[in-house]
């Protein structure tokens, strides 16, 4: 028996112009837990959709040994016939359609002339147990949350019979309960003899749940690390692996803060569902914001952060609005639109970049003046020079990788994509920034960047309101932090006065009704 599962050996992948892979080596063993991190554009998606198939055999350099034997995958089917099954970051699902329509759809159950229903339920329903859900398979995927929906996804791998499950960013849409669920899954499913990869960029997930951690930078296999030892490895040893330096500090220090007078305020803000109009997704919300100022709003999944954020942003979400928005004291009477809100200056970075953000079909230069076509055209006609120049001197000012701004989007990197999102609104010169999740998906490299820019938005005094499941990045960014649960605003805190634990004990006691 061969003593690894799987080695990918001196795999070198190039686009054009880009050489995505050099060289890089990878040995998985029988049975273990095996990460894969790296900055954003390291490779690491790009080496699994060479090992799964997406990338054809002959478009690579280099061989994959799977079980002892060269594999030649020339597409996803061939290397799920091996058992080796990939889970996207982006869930592959069809809302409409049922959770067991999902899970067998490419693979259905029955003969040519027609599918098994009863077949395909039945089955459904038993991996639905095996990840511990208890919904029927006969529910449809748009009423379950998102935490449900990757469990979904899992319980298809398994009925693909995956021997080796490769997981992408698992846990980058779950709150921190869900993630923590998903990562004891994956422990239960490796005593059960499965092998699994994740890559993530939640080092403290991937010390917790893996054997073994490889680093890839900028192409290139860095070291693997074992963390099977008595402590698991920290994150800094990690992160001075990814980036090839020491990160002190995971939070820029604000220079010269100055804070002034109010620009923003909510008042008695209540926003009805789009579907169920009885039901109250913002309940009666007050909050404000000074000129200068970065606001956190913390939250578990549900708690109603990005509706508030887009009932804000021009009506863009729910029905039946009631209450006050105020900009410098004066109510603003917004028609429900985006370009109305855009016309008060208010921003809102969307936390799904790549479905509602970007248009990733286009080049930089046509998503960074977007929100804003007036400034760079002359009686209505666009003028590519000036577009291109705008999109230069962003591209220069956020450090966007790119050989070229008339680079497409969807070739980008995340965390240069969620770069490119932000120029697109800074170029529309809000003073009002509603950054929903600014930094989801992306490395601690990228991270930092964007803590950089929105401490730079800050000091040139734009109001900024930041969202984010991530409690440390909520307390190493906010001046004040809104807490919210089930529609409502239960607490506020001044930065220095707020702790993980004081913020969870927040939510608790609502959710108690204390």
């Amino acid at each position: 028996m061969a003593e690894y599962l799987l080695e990918m050996q001196g795999i070198t992948k190039t686009f054009p112009g880009v050489k995505a892979l050099d060289n890089v080596n990878l040995q998985v063993e029988q049975g273990e837990i095996h990460a894969l991190v790296g900055e954003n554009g390291a490779g690491k998606s790009t080496l699994m959709n060479v090992l799964s198939g997406i990338y054809p055999y002959g478009s690579y350099e280099g061989d994959i040994l799977y079980e002892g034997q060269v594999c030649k995958f020339a597409n996803i089917k061939d290397s799920e016939r091996k058992g080796i099954v990939i889970i996207h970051q982006e869930l592959a699902l069809v809302p409409e359609m049922t959770i067991g329509e999902n899970m067998y759809l490419g693979n259905e159950r029955g003969h040519k002339m027609a599918i098994n229903w009863t077949e395909t339920y039945a089955e459904a329903d038993k991996y639905l147990r095996m990840v511990k859900l208890s919904e029927s398979s006969k529910v449809p995927v748009n009423t379950i949350g998102t935490g449900k929906q990757q469990l979904v996804e899992i319980a298809k791998a398994l009925a693909k019979h995956a021997r080796l499950l490769i997981l992408d960013e698992p846990t980058s849409s779950l709150n921190e309960e869900d993630s923590r669920a998903l990562l004891d899954l994956m422990l239960e499913f490796k005593k059960q003899g499965m092998t699994m990869i994740i890559i993530s960029h939640k080092l403290n997930e991937v010390a917790y749940v893996a054997d073994k951690i490889t680093v890839i930078r900028d192409g290139k296999t860095i070291e693997t690390l074992d963390n099977r030892g008595a402590e698991p490895i920290s994150e800094a040893r990690i992160i001075r692996g990814m980036v090839g330096r020491e990160m002190t500090n995971r939070f820029p220090k604000r220079e010269n803060v100055a804070i002034g007078s109010v620009r923003l305020e909510v008042e008695n803000w209540t926003v009805h569902h789009p579907i169920y109009p009885e039901r109250k997704v913002v309940d009666d919300v007050n909050l404000y914001v000074r000129e200068g100022e970065v606001v956190g709003i913390y939250g578990l999944m549900g708690a109603g952060r990005t509706e508030l954020a887009m009932s804000i942003f021009g009506q863009s979400y729910g029905t039946h609005f009631s209450g006050k928005l105020k900009i410098d004291g004066k109510v603003v009477r917004q028609r429900r639109s985006e370009a109305d809100a855009i016309r008060h200056r208010i921003a809102y970075v969307t936390e799904d970049r790549k479905g509602n953000g970007l248009v990733l079909s286009q080049d930089i230069m046509v998503n960074t003046t977007l929100a804003n076509l007036g400034a760079v055209s002359k009686f209505s006609i666009l003028d590519k020079d000036r577009e291109h120049e705008a999109a230069m001197e962003y591209q220069r000012k956020l450090n966007i990788k790119t050989p070229s701004v008339e680079q497409l989007v969807g070739n980008l990197s995340g965390g240069n994509q969620q770069k490119v999102l932000l120029a697109k609104w800074m170029f529309a010169e809000p003073d009002i920034l509603i950054l929903d999740e600014p930094t989801r998906g992306i490395d601690v490299g990228a991270k930092y960047e964007i803590y950089c820019i929105i401490n730079d938005l800050a000091a040139a005094g734009k109001c900024v309101i930041m969202i984010s499941s991530e409690l440390p990045e909520v307390l190493g960014m906010s001046d004040r932090i809104y807490i919210m649960n089930s529609g409502r605003m239960i607490d506020e805190m001044k930065a220095e006065d707020a702790t993980q634990e004081s913020i969870m004990t927040a939510i608790v006691n609502a959710g108690r009704g204390d």
